[in-house]
């Protein structure tokens, strides 16, 4: 049997049309094989790719016991459902209903999903009848589909009575319904709702939210929200700048706090494109350049990896101040730059504008990623030093570690770590392990053991 099983699984991996399958099909009768809920798993997920296989696979589950396992059923309707004619999967549901198959739970959001392709809307509203008869629409899993469905549909007041009834809402709940209120131009419902969650909000959440906010001209709400997308989004994201953009545009005749603001948004997103139009809006409307939109724009060009606009947009500025020199320093620091945001760094001193923290801590960076160790220690000791008396934070010693452990100089390494006068977080320990692992040094003291040990438990 098992030299059976696996011929018949290698048949069925290389076949690609339904007449080979036949063949297959009459080898699964003859042999025990047909009861096996792996190899039935892997013919209903090849039957399921075309929708010109629904005859003969509703006639091979027919001779399959439903009650024995869902699964081959559900992969079957899953199949169709992710097809470009979504709407055999309701077909094959009917068919396999009617031969005796009782549906579950995961059966349910394959077909919603099959509906809301085609917006099915009579075929999603007989299959809520059923979820309600069956006892199924406790689910969270059902009832957030039968909320998506409806949302996808148009029919709000559908979703909005499903939200209703739920007893548990999560983030996917929300976000359905207030997606399908924005989609619907029910903008004044979507934003109300947004204010009443109780659970925290996701990227889909707050650009469907941004859409209301454009559209009603709630500015301060969208700024609101734009603080949340900085926290959340790491990377660039081209729906969340978009959202942005069409908000701040759709509020108010762009002036230069908003314009700051959609700038900030290219920058911490990597929106080049959009910065460059931002750029080009503000040169065409005859905008007054002052430090603010100034200090901006670097910070977009210098982020984005445009080192040579960043350095010609400062340069061409009337009046620079300490933020602005911060803008190009961690934007030079973060594409690897260390000589010349120590360059730069002494002209800013040159021309007397004090440093602060931020300043150090694009310095070190520079430093951490050019391993420029001697110059590193030097700056790092100049914050405290008696020019500037500032206090450095765990982010400057965490750069300073990351340094030395990167020379392998892992007893200094150890020394800034001892003097700290906070407790290191779990990103510095992570350095000294790392470093201590690369020199083949893999036996930790026990004071690292324990610190390690009682930063995991922290978490």
């Amino acid at each position: 049997m098992l030299s059976s099983k696996g011929t018949i699984l290698d048949l069925i991996s290389r076949c690609n049309d339904l007449r080979s399958f036949k063949q297959i099909h009459s080898q699964l009768i003859t042999s025990s094989v047909i009861r096996d809920n792996f190899v039935v798993s892997k013919v209903a997920e090849f039957l399921g790719t075309s929708v010109e296989f629904v005859d003969h696979a509703c006639e091979f589950l027919n001779q399959i016991d439903s009650r024995t396992s869902s699964f081959p059923f559900n992969t079957l309707i899953a199949g169709y459902a992710g097809s470009d004619r979504p709407q055999a999967a309701v077909l094959v549901y009917r068919r396999l209903i009617l031969d005796g198959f009782l549906p579950d739970m995961f059966t349910f959001p394959m077909v919603l999903k099959s509906c809301t392709k085609f917006l099915g809307i009579g075929e999603g509203k007989q299959i809520h009848g059923i979820v309600v008869k069956m006892g199924f629409f406790c689910d969270l899993y059902v009832q957030n589909s039968l909320l998506h469905f409806y949302s996808a549909c148009g029919a709000c007041g559908g979703a909005s009575r499903v939200f209703d009834d739920m007893l548990v809402r999560d983030v996917v709940s929300w976000t359905g319904l207030i997606s399908g209120y924005v989609r619907s131009g029910l903008f004044d419902k979507a934003v109300p709702l947004f204010l009443k969650m109780d659970v925290k909000p996701n990227i889909a959440t707050l650009v469907s939210v941004l859409v209301a906010c454009g559209r009603l001209g709630y500015l301060n709400l969208g700024k609101g929200l734009h603080g949340l997308i900085f926290k959340f989004v790491c990377v660039s994201n081209l729906v969340v700048t978009n959202a942005l953009l069409d908000m701040y545009v759709k509020c108010v005749e762009p002036d230069k706090l908003i314009l700051t603001s959609v700038l900030s948004a290219c920058s911490s997103l990597g929106a080049l494109d959009y910065g460059r139009w931002v750029h080009e809006y503000i040169d065409c409307r005859g905008i007054k350049w002052d430090s603010h939109i100034g200090t901006a724009m670097v910070d977009m060009y210098a982020k984005c990896g445009c080192i040579e606009m960043a350095l010609q947009t400062f340069y061409g500025m009337s009046s620079r101040n300490v933020f602005t020199w911060n803008a190009l320093l961690g934007g030079l620091a973060m594409h690897g730059h260390g000589h010349e945001v120590l360059k730069q760094f002494e002209q800013m001193v040159r021309v007397g504008v004090r440093p602060n923290e931020v300043t150090f801590l694009a310095i070190l960076t520079a430093c951490c990623h050019s391993g420029l160790v001697d110059e590193g220690r030097k700056q790092f000791y100049q914050i405290i030093s008696q020019d500037y008396n500032l206090s450095p934070r765990l982010e400057h010693y965490g750069c300073m570690v990351d340094l030395l452990c990167r020379a392998g100089l892992l007893d200094e390494a150890q020394q800034i770590i001892s003097s700290m006068p906070m407790p290191p977080d779990v990103l510095i320990w992570g350095a000294l392990l790392s470093a201590f692992k690369a020199n083949g040094n893999v036996d930790l003291s026990q004071d690292m053991l324990d610190r390690l040990h009682e930063l995991e438990l922290r978490r």
